[in-house]
């Protein structure tokens, strides 16, 4: 395609993004074209969440400080949409889900692998989620490779120790698959930062803004599974808004609010 023949509808694909709304009800139930986009929204801010991380983690590895801060500033905004959107499908009545719930099948949100991978890279690591992939799948060998790989948080001290902060190994050198635990001897040097290094306490506000963030967008997301199903088990087999508040307030950097009370 030369650039006399690029237009908006090609260069965006707008054809085949349109024909990506496939509903199976039958007769199509008005309702379903609305949670396919919603949902299919959700993953391209995922995909744009793990473009915009990974390039995050670069950054403070390179010490860039003010392209870093900006990052994470899209970040928080993209989430605040993210956050929005359940207000969208908020207007999706109980009534008209159930009319066609049942064509999801084993279907279920609690499989997106993109997701999962975004936990992974903010920290929240742990092996369970890959059970829900076929061990060959390329799925599987995404999950796997981010699970091993180091987290925000691990560039993020990683990042202080460049910066002259007397950081303990663990925390930076601990990149397993496991959740990122607090560190005593860490948060010794976050008081300080936070009392005599307004630079580094400015990145350290936006990740508790970040961290804070993605506790509102599972409060938001067990919300609407309750007003929507109640109790009953989620669609794939989940637990549905059980398994989700299971995940409330479960901080993705404890350092930063243990400290609070130090302050």
């Amino acid at each position: 395609m030369t650039d006399e023949t690029l237009t908006y509808a090609s260069y965006l694909r707008i054809d085949e993004l349109l024909e990506l709304q496939q509903p199976l009800s039958s007769p199509v139930e008005h309702d379903e074209t609305l949670f396919i986009i919603i949902h299919q929204v959700y993953e391209l801010w995922f995909k744009q969440q793990l473009h915009e991380g990974d390039r995050l983690v670069r950054l403070l590895h390179s010490d860039d400080r003010s392209a870093a801060c900006d990052t994470l500033k899209r970040m928080l905004t993209i989430l605040k949409t993210m956050v929005k959107q359940i207000d969208v499908l908020e207007t999706m009545s109980p009534v008209s889900f159930q009319s066609f719930r049942k064509f999801l099948s084993s279907s279920s949100g609690f499989q997106s692998a993109q997701f999962r991978e975004f936990e992974f890279l903010l920290g929240h690591k742990r092996e369970s989620p890959l059970h829900n992939y076929p061990e060959d799948s390329p799925e599987r060998a995404v999950l796997e490779d981010r699970l091993n790989r180091p987290s925000l948080w691990n560039a993020f001290c990683s990042w202080l120790r460049l910066r002259g902060i007397d950081v303990p190994d663990a925390p930076i050198d601990d990149t397993g698959p496991s959740p990122t635990e607090p560190s005593p001897e860490l948060q010794k040097q976050l008081v300080m930062i936070y009392h005599e290094r307004p630079a580094e306490r400015s990145v350290c506000e936006l990740l508790v803004d970040l961290d804070e963030g993605i506790q509102e967008w599972r409060y938001r997301h067990v919300k609407m599974v309750e007003r929507t199903i109640g109790n009953m088990m989620g669609t794939g087999g989940s637990s549905g808004a059980k398994y989700l508040q299971a995940t409330l307030f479960k901080p993705l950097f404890p350092d930063l609010w243990q400290i609070r009370s130090e302050l």
